[in-house]
Protein backbone atom coordinates (compact mmCIF):
# COMPACT_ATOMS: atom_id res chain seq x y z
CA UNK A 1 0.00 0.00 0.00
CA UNK A 2 1.45 3.36 -1.00
CA UNK A 3 1.65 6.47 1.19
CA UNK A 4 -1.66 8.02 2.15
CA UNK A 5 -2.71 11.38 0.77
CA UNK A 6 -1.40 14.13 2.99
CA UNK A 7 -3.62 16.80 1.42
CA UNK A 8 -6.81 15.02 2.44
CA UNK A 9 -5.73 14.45 6.02
CA UNK A 10 -3.52 17.33 7.05
CA UNK A 11 -5.21 19.92 9.24
CA UNK A 12 -4.75 23.69 9.09
CA UNK A 13 -1.43 24.97 10.35
CA UNK A 14 0.65 26.49 11.90
CA UNK A 15 0.32 24.28 14.94
CA UNK A 16 1.40 25.27 18.44
CA UNK A 17 1.58 22.85 21.36
CA UNK A 18 3.04 22.79 24.86
CA UNK A 19 4.00 19.66 26.77
CA UNK A 20 4.63 19.70 30.53
CA UNK A 21 7.62 18.47 32.46
CA UNK A 22 7.08 15.63 34.89
CA UNK A 23 8.57 14.01 37.96
CA UNK A 24 8.44 10.23 38.17
CA UNK A 25 8.60 7.83 41.12
CA UNK A 26 7.75 10.33 43.89
CA UNK A 27 9.74 8.34 46.39
CA UNK A 28 8.33 4.81 46.66
CA UNK A 29 6.42 4.69 43.34
CA UNK A 30 9.29 3.50 41.14
CA UNK A 31 8.16 3.27 37.48
CA UNK A 32 4.52 3.62 38.56
CA UNK A 33 3.79 7.18 39.77
CA UNK A 34 4.46 10.56 38.18
CA UNK A 35 3.14 14.10 38.31
CA UNK A 36 3.09 16.76 35.58
CA UNK A 37 4.61 20.18 36.32
CA UNK A 38 4.02 23.68 34.95
CA UNK A 39 7.32 23.79 33.11
CA UNK A 40 6.98 23.36 29.36
CA UNK A 41 8.40 22.24 26.06
CA UNK A 42 6.92 24.51 23.37
CA UNK A 43 6.68 23.43 19.72
CA UNK A 44 5.44 25.47 16.76
CA UNK A 45 5.29 23.91 13.30
CA UNK A 46 4.30 25.24 9.88
CA UNK A 47 4.72 24.20 6.28
CA UNK A 48 8.18 24.82 4.86
CA UNK A 49 8.45 26.86 1.64
CA UNK A 50 8.39 24.87 -1.58
CA UNK A 51 7.04 21.46 -2.46
CA UNK A 52 9.37 19.32 -0.36
CA UNK A 53 8.16 16.13 1.26
CA UNK A 54 8.92 14.31 4.49
CA UNK A 55 11.52 16.75 5.77
CA UNK A 56 11.52 18.22 9.28
CA UNK A 57 13.62 21.36 9.63
CA UNK A 58 14.24 22.12 13.30
CA UNK A 59 15.12 25.42 14.94
CA UNK A 60 16.06 25.03 18.61
CA UNK A 61 16.58 28.75 19.16
CA UNK A 62 20.33 28.57 19.48
CA UNK A 63 20.20 25.62 21.85
CA UNK A 64 22.50 22.79 20.78
CA UNK A 65 20.66 19.47 20.86
CA UNK A 66 22.31 17.00 23.23
CA UNK A 67 21.62 13.53 21.87
CA UNK A 68 18.77 12.25 19.72
CA UNK A 69 15.88 14.37 18.53
CA UNK A 70 12.97 12.63 20.25
CA UNK A 71 10.40 14.97 18.72
CA UNK A 72 11.42 13.91 15.23
CA UNK A 73 11.75 10.25 16.24
CA UNK A 74 8.18 9.94 17.52
CA UNK A 75 6.68 12.01 14.69
CA UNK A 76 8.38 9.87 12.05
CA UNK A 77 7.43 6.70 13.93
CA UNK A 78 3.75 7.58 13.61
CA UNK A 79 4.06 8.68 9.98
CA UNK A 80 5.88 5.46 9.01
CA UNK A 81 3.41 3.33 10.92
CA UNK A 82 0.44 4.94 9.17
CA UNK A 83 2.15 5.19 5.76
CA UNK A 84 1.67 8.96 5.67
CA UNK A 85 3.61 11.30 3.42
CA UNK A 86 3.75 14.84 4.77
CA UNK A 87 4.85 18.19 3.36
CA UNK A 88 8.16 19.42 4.71
CA UNK A 89 7.73 21.28 7.97
CA UNK A 90 9.64 23.94 9.82
CA UNK A 91 9.56 23.17 13.54
CA UNK A 92 10.51 25.73 16.19
CA UNK A 93 11.32 24.31 19.62
CA UNK A 94 11.71 26.24 22.86
CA UNK A 95 12.15 24.34 26.10
CA UNK A 96 12.00 25.38 29.74
CA UNK A 97 12.80 21.81 30.80
CA UNK A 98 16.49 21.16 31.49
CA UNK A 99 17.78 17.98 29.89
CA UNK A 100 19.08 14.99 31.89
CA UNK A 101 17.66 16.58 35.06
CA UNK A 102 15.02 14.08 36.19
CA UNK A 103 12.21 16.35 34.98
CA UNK A 104 11.02 14.27 32.04
CA UNK A 105 12.64 16.16 29.18
CA UNK A 106 12.89 13.11 26.91
CA UNK A 107 9.29 12.07 27.62
CA UNK A 108 8.11 15.62 26.90
CA UNK A 109 9.95 15.57 23.56
CA UNK A 110 8.53 12.15 22.67
CA UNK A 111 5.00 13.28 23.54
CA UNK A 112 5.52 16.53 21.62
CA UNK A 113 6.28 14.57 18.45
CA UNK A 114 3.19 12.42 18.93
CA UNK A 115 0.99 15.42 19.62
CA UNK A 116 2.38 17.25 16.61
CA UNK A 117 1.47 14.28 14.44
CA UNK A 118 -1.97 14.08 16.05
CA UNK A 119 -2.54 17.80 15.49
CA UNK A 120 -1.78 17.51 11.78
CA UNK A 121 -3.12 14.05 10.92
CA UNK A 122 -5.29 12.93 13.86
CA UNK A 123 -7.24 12.50 15.92
CA UNK A 124 -5.44 9.54 17.41
CA UNK A 125 -6.96 7.69 20.40
CA UNK A 126 -5.32 8.62 23.69
CA UNK A 127 -4.64 4.94 24.44
CA UNK A 128 -2.79 4.62 21.14
CA UNK A 129 -0.62 7.65 21.88
CA UNK A 130 0.10 6.36 25.36
CA UNK A 131 1.15 2.93 24.09
CA UNK A 132 3.43 4.44 21.44
CA UNK A 133 4.97 6.89 23.90
CA UNK A 134 5.75 4.08 26.32
CA UNK A 135 7.13 1.88 23.55
CA UNK A 136 9.53 4.63 22.52
CA UNK A 137 10.38 5.73 26.07
CA UNK A 138 10.81 2.24 27.50
CA UNK A 139 8.74 2.94 30.63
CA UNK A 140 5.34 4.58 31.11
CA UNK A 141 5.58 6.95 34.08
CA UNK A 142 6.81 10.27 32.62
CA UNK A 143 5.01 9.70 29.30
CA UNK A 144 1.70 9.13 31.08
CA UNK A 145 2.06 12.34 33.10
CA UNK A 146 3.06 14.37 30.02
CA UNK A 147 -0.04 13.12 28.18
CA UNK A 148 -2.63 13.09 30.95
CA UNK A 149 -1.49 15.71 33.46
CA UNK A 150 -2.03 15.57 37.21
CA UNK A 151 -0.85 12.62 39.27
CA UNK A 152 -0.69 9.50 37.13
CA UNK A 153 -0.54 5.84 38.00
CA UNK A 154 0.65 3.61 35.17
CA UNK A 155 0.75 -0.14 34.75
CA UNK A 156 2.47 -2.03 31.92
CA UNK A 157 0.64 -5.20 30.84
CA UNK A 158 2.15 -8.46 29.62
CA UNK A 159 1.46 -7.52 25.98
CA UNK A 160 3.45 -4.27 26.56
CA UNK A 161 0.34 -2.09 26.39
CA UNK A 162 -0.20 0.36 29.23
CA UNK A 163 -3.00 1.31 31.57
CA UNK A 164 -2.68 4.83 32.96
CA UNK A 165 -5.04 6.74 35.24
CA UNK A 166 -4.85 10.39 36.27
CA UNK A 167 -6.16 12.16 39.33
CA UNK A 168 -5.92 15.87 40.20
CA UNK A 169 -2.92 16.87 42.23
CA UNK A 170 -3.96 18.89 45.33
CA UNK A 171 -3.85 22.56 44.32
CA UNK A 172 -2.46 23.58 47.70
CA UNK A 173 0.71 21.52 47.23
CA UNK A 174 3.59 23.12 45.38
CA UNK A 175 6.97 21.76 44.37
CA UNK A 176 10.33 23.29 45.26
CA UNK A 177 12.74 21.77 42.75
CA UNK A 178 16.49 22.03 43.11
CA UNK A 179 18.29 21.20 39.86
CA UNK A 180 22.10 20.91 40.01
CA UNK A 181 24.08 22.15 37.03
CA UNK A 182 25.13 18.65 36.08
CA UNK A 183 23.40 16.05 33.94
CA UNK A 184 22.71 12.46 34.87
CA UNK A 185 21.88 9.83 32.28
CA UNK A 186 18.86 7.74 33.21
CA UNK A 187 20.64 4.59 32.00
CA UNK A 188 23.55 5.24 34.39
CA UNK A 189 21.16 5.93 37.25
CA UNK A 190 19.26 2.70 36.53
CA UNK A 191 22.45 0.65 36.57
CA UNK A 192 22.94 1.70 40.18
CA UNK A 193 19.79 -0.19 41.22
CA UNK A 194 20.01 -3.70 42.68
CA UNK A 195 18.66 -6.65 40.69
CA UNK A 196 16.91 -8.04 43.78
CA UNK A 197 15.21 -6.57 46.84
CA UNK A 198 14.60 -8.00 50.26
CA UNK A 199 10.95 -8.82 50.89
CA UNK A 200 10.77 -6.37 53.80
CA UNK A 201 12.01 -3.55 51.54
CA UNK A 202 9.44 -4.39 48.86
CA UNK A 203 6.68 -4.39 51.49
CA UNK A 204 8.03 -1.10 52.89
CA UNK A 205 7.59 0.53 49.49
CA UNK A 206 4.19 -1.01 48.75
CA UNK A 207 2.86 0.34 52.04
CA UNK A 208 4.13 3.82 51.30
CA UNK A 209 2.83 3.94 47.73
CA UNK A 210 -0.64 3.18 49.09
CA UNK A 211 -0.18 5.72 51.89
CA UNK A 212 1.02 8.39 49.45
CA UNK A 213 -1.99 8.07 47.14
CA UNK A 214 -4.42 8.04 50.07
CA UNK A 215 -2.70 10.98 51.78
CA UNK A 216 -2.95 13.06 48.60
CA UNK A 217 -6.59 12.15 48.05
CA UNK A 218 -7.59 12.83 51.66
CA UNK A 219 -5.38 15.94 51.95
CA UNK A 220 -3.59 14.44 54.95
CA UNK A 221 -0.39 16.29 54.12
CA UNK A 222 1.21 15.57 57.50
CA UNK A 223 1.66 11.98 56.29
CA UNK A 224 3.65 12.90 53.19
CA UNK A 225 7.08 12.78 54.83
CA UNK A 226 6.60 9.13 55.72
CA UNK A 227 4.75 8.34 52.49
CA UNK A 228 7.68 9.59 50.36
CA UNK A 229 10.24 7.31 51.99
CA UNK A 230 11.78 4.67 49.73
CA UNK A 231 14.06 1.65 49.90
CA UNK A 232 13.97 0.59 46.24
CA UNK A 233 16.02 3.22 44.42
CA UNK A 234 16.91 6.38 46.34
CA UNK A 235 19.45 4.81 48.74
CA UNK A 236 21.33 3.33 45.77
CA UNK A 237 21.34 6.62 43.84
CA UNK A 238 22.76 8.76 46.63
CA UNK A 239 26.29 8.12 45.35
CA UNK A 240 25.29 9.58 41.95
CA UNK A 241 23.28 12.57 43.22
CA UNK A 242 25.29 15.06 45.29
CA UNK A 243 23.37 16.34 48.28
CA UNK A 244 20.53 13.84 48.07
CA UNK A 245 21.38 12.02 51.28
CA UNK A 246 21.63 15.26 53.27
CA UNK A 247 18.44 16.77 51.84
CA UNK A 248 16.41 13.62 52.45
CA UNK A 249 17.14 14.05 56.16
CA UNK A 250 16.12 17.73 56.39
CA UNK A 251 13.35 18.78 58.72
CA UNK A 252 11.42 22.06 58.76
CA UNK A 253 7.87 22.95 59.82
CA UNK A 254 6.97 23.89 56.24
CA UNK A 255 8.80 21.00 54.54
CA UNK A 256 6.17 18.31 53.96
CA UNK A 257 8.47 15.78 52.30
CA UNK A 258 11.43 15.30 49.99
CA UNK A 259 12.26 12.86 47.19
CA UNK A 260 14.53 12.43 44.21
CA UNK A 261 13.01 13.72 40.98
CA UNK A 262 12.88 10.72 38.66
CA UNK A 263 16.36 9.29 38.19
CA UNK A 264 17.88 12.63 39.31
CA UNK A 265 19.82 14.74 39.79
CA UNK A 266 16.97 17.18 40.59
CA UNK A 267 15.58 16.96 44.11
CA UNK A 268 11.96 17.77 44.89
CA UNK A 269 10.43 19.14 48.10
CA UNK A 270 6.69 19.45 48.75
CA UNK A 271 5.32 22.58 50.42
CA UNK A 272 1.93 24.05 51.20
CA UNK A 273 3.15 27.43 52.45
CA UNK A 274 6.36 29.40 52.98
CA UNK A 275 8.09 28.02 49.89
CA UNK A 276 10.76 30.71 50.27
CA UNK A 277 11.83 29.32 53.64
CA UNK A 278 12.17 25.83 52.17
CA UNK A 279 14.14 27.21 49.23
CA UNK A 280 16.56 28.85 51.65
CA UNK A 281 16.89 25.62 53.62
CA UNK A 282 17.69 23.60 50.50
CA UNK A 283 20.11 26.27 49.28
CA UNK A 284 22.00 26.39 52.60
CA UNK A 285 22.32 22.62 52.51
CA UNK A 286 23.47 22.46 48.91
CA UNK A 287 25.78 25.47 48.63
CA UNK A 288 28.70 23.85 50.53
CA UNK A 289 28.95 21.28 47.71
CA UNK A 290 30.15 24.04 45.38
CA UNK A 291 27.89 22.91 42.51
CA UNK A 292 25.84 25.61 40.73
CA UNK A 293 22.12 24.95 40.81
CA UNK A 294 18.75 26.40 39.88
CA UNK A 295 15.79 26.54 42.25
CA UNK A 296 12.22 26.60 40.94
CA UNK A 297 8.88 26.71 42.72
CA UNK A 298 6.24 25.10 40.52
CA UNK A 299 2.64 23.98 40.54
CA UNK A 300 1.19 20.81 39.08
CA UNK A 301 -0.08 20.80 35.51
CA UNK A 302 -3.61 19.48 35.82
CA UNK A 303 -5.60 19.73 32.58
CA UNK A 304 -3.63 17.28 30.53
CA UNK A 305 -6.46 15.57 28.65
CA UNK A 306 -6.12 17.96 25.74
CA UNK A 307 -8.84 18.21 23.12
CA UNK A 308 -8.12 15.74 20.36
CA UNK A 309 -10.53 17.40 17.92
CA UNK A 310 -8.48 20.61 17.87
CA UNK A 311 -4.85 21.01 16.93
CA UNK A 312 -4.15 23.79 19.42
CA UNK A 313 -3.59 23.07 23.10
CA UNK A 314 -5.36 25.55 25.40
CA UNK A 315 -2.96 28.20 26.64
CA UNK A 316 -0.78 26.82 29.40
CA UNK A 317 -0.85 28.45 32.81
CA UNK A 318 2.42 30.36 33.33
CA UNK A 319 4.63 28.62 35.89
CA UNK A 320 5.59 30.15 39.19
CA UNK A 321 9.32 30.16 38.55
CA UNK A 322 11.79 31.21 41.23
CA UNK A 323 15.43 30.73 40.27
CA UNK A 324 18.49 30.79 42.47
CA UNK A 325 21.76 30.59 40.55
CA UNK A 326 24.83 30.19 42.70
CA UNK A 327 27.13 31.14 39.84
CA UNK A 328 26.37 34.84 40.38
Amino acid sequence: MGPKSMAMRMRPEPVEIAVPASVANLGPGLDALAVALQLYLHVRAHRAPGDGKNELQFDFGGFELDGDNFIERSFRFMAARDGVDFPSLQVEVRSEIPSRSGLGSSAAATVAGLRLYDALFGPCPMQELLNVACELEGHPDNAAAALLGGLTTSCELQDSSVIALSMPWPEALRFVVLTPDLGLDTALSRRALPKQLRREDAVFNLQRVALLVQALQSREFSLLREALRDRCHQPFRCALVPGLEQILELEHPDLLGVCLAGAGPSILALVEKNAEAVQELLARTYEPLGIPFTMRTLRAYQNGTWKLQHCLLPAATPPVDVRLDTTS
